[in-house]
């Protein structure tokens, strides 16, 4: 699985959860947008994390 800025962005969209998460990120480490979007994929949506599946959702191809 992959990194994407754009599915990670439409995944934060999505969810009030990842929303705070994202702006606690960027507050508490003083991190820009970019890197805190990394960071919140890593420990929330690569390799098992709480929020794989609906990562890989976006991936899946429209019907």
């Amino acid at each position: 699985m992959r990194y994407m800025k754009s599915q990670m962005k439409q995944l934060i969209k999505n969810n009030k959860e990842l929303q705070k998460g994202l702006k606690e990120l960027m507050e508490k480490h003083e991190l820009e947008k970019n890197f805190a979007l990394k960071a919140l994929y890593h420990s929330e949506v690569a390799d098992g994390g709480k929020y794989q599946l609906a990562y890989q959702a976006l991936d899946a191809p429209k019907e």
